[in-house]
């Protein structure tokens, strides 16, 4: 027998890689969704465009504009620019001061002290651009003559207005009706399915034949119908519609999961703790079922643009002078020889359609255990 004592002692091995990662706190349910939709290349692609046009939204003014992103007059600093966005948002001193919305030759005529700062490119969404408005640039041509150039990177419309700003500024409104009307639709659907699925009964019975109902009527007739009847109708009319009538496929969604979650230990354990009905149900139960609802979401944003496109080509869109994809669309129609006019916003339209249908995919598939087991 060997002494105990005289046997060598062992060091404690290293860790291997995967015992490290183990070891470490989960990442969740979101985390793990996240890791997944990295996963796939052409869904991250897709967020990255919808990223990219949602800056391009944002700085629509300091991209495409005749207006001072800032500038200094009459010892105030002022930001012109943002009368792009709200009208009242540009200062009315410039209008009192009769600038007609030239800025470069009057903010040095009527103050030689001023400065400015200006967008990227020196063309207006709403108006066509003069001959020396802007220092050496030469006007703006209308008709088949505003063919694509260095001037007018997208050409000109009809009326000699640039279809790169109108584009560019374009994409607040596209963005602005997907994500406004998918809010007001989400907010209903989710609340609207959770009462159905959660408390049952003749709830879960009237709220699921008014799904029926509402699912029953055209979203495009009824925002026709809407725009006829009212007096002066504008964009957020039309997101409102759009979200009052595209909640269904939410509603159903938000309605299954809860009938499913309602059952589970975590929900009874929090009843037998005597929590409330609405705490349950968006306190516990909504953060479990908001995976499969998201996915609806993102397709609902690509038809809600489709639909304000399909209208603006119909005419019966975002009232002018608005700038919009389909608008351009639609000023192309009388003159196909005016190329430009059809496949610039026509491409636009496209590509932004498929990033959110490739993101609802993307979505799906990192949050469905079902899916990912069939990979």
């Amino acid at each position: 027998m060997i002494d105990p004592a005289l046997q060598p002692t062992l060091a404690p091995a290293e860790p291997t890689a995967e015992e490290s990662a183990s070891a470490h706190v989960s990442r969740g349910f979101w985390g793990e969704a996240w890791v997944r939709f990295r996963k796939a290349k052409l869904s991250m692609l897709a967020l990255l465009f919808v990223a990219g046009l949602t800056l391009i939204a944002l700085l629509a003014p300091a991209i495409a504009g005749t207006k001072p992103i800032v500038c200094r007059y009459k010892g105030a600093i002022y930001f012109p620019c943002l009368g792009y966005f709200v009208r009242s948002w540009e200062n009315p001193v410039f209008v009192n001061d009769k600038f007609r919305l030239v800025y470069p030759e009057n903010l040095k005529k009527k103050d030689p002290e001023s400065w400015a700062v200006w967008p990227l490119v020196y063309q207006d969404p709403y108006r066509r651009v003069r001959a020396d408005e802007w220092p050496g640039q030469p006007e703006n041509l209308t008709g088949d003559k505003g063919v694509p150039s260095r001037v007018n990177l997208f050409g000109t419309d009809q009326r000699g207005v640039d279809v790169f700003a109108q584009m560019v500024h374009g994409t607040t409104i596209a963005l602005l009706v997907g994500f406004v009307s998918m809010s007001i639709a989400s907010v209903i659907g989710v609340t609207f399915g959770a009462l159905a699925g959660y408390l049952g009964g003749w709830v879960d019975t009237l709220l699921s034949r008014l799904i029926e109902v509402v699912q029953c009527i055209p979203t495009l007739i009824l925002i026709l119908a809407a725009m006829a009847l009212l007096e002066k109708p504008n964009i957020w009319h039309m997101m409102v519609i759009i979200g009052l009538t595209g909640w269904t496929s939410i509603a159903r969604l938000a309605r299954a999961e809860f009938l499913k979650l309602k059952q589970a230990d975590f929900v009874v354990a929090a009843e037998a703790l005597g929590a409330g009905r609405m705490r349950i149900m968006f306190r516990h139960i909504l953060p479990n079922a908001l995976a499969p609802v998201l996915v609806p979401v993102t397709f609902g944003i690509a038809s809600a643009i489709l639909i304000e496109t399909s209208l603006s080509f119909l005419g019966f869109g975002s009232p002018p002078p608005n700038p919009s994809w389909g608008a351009v669309l639609d000023s192309g129609r009388n003159n196909l020889a005016m190329w430009w006019l059809v496949v610039f916003p026509g491409g636009a339209i496209f590509l932004a359609v498929l990033a959110y249908n490739l993101i609802g995919e993307g979505l799906q598939e990192a949050t469905d255990p079902r899916l990912r087991g069939g990979r």
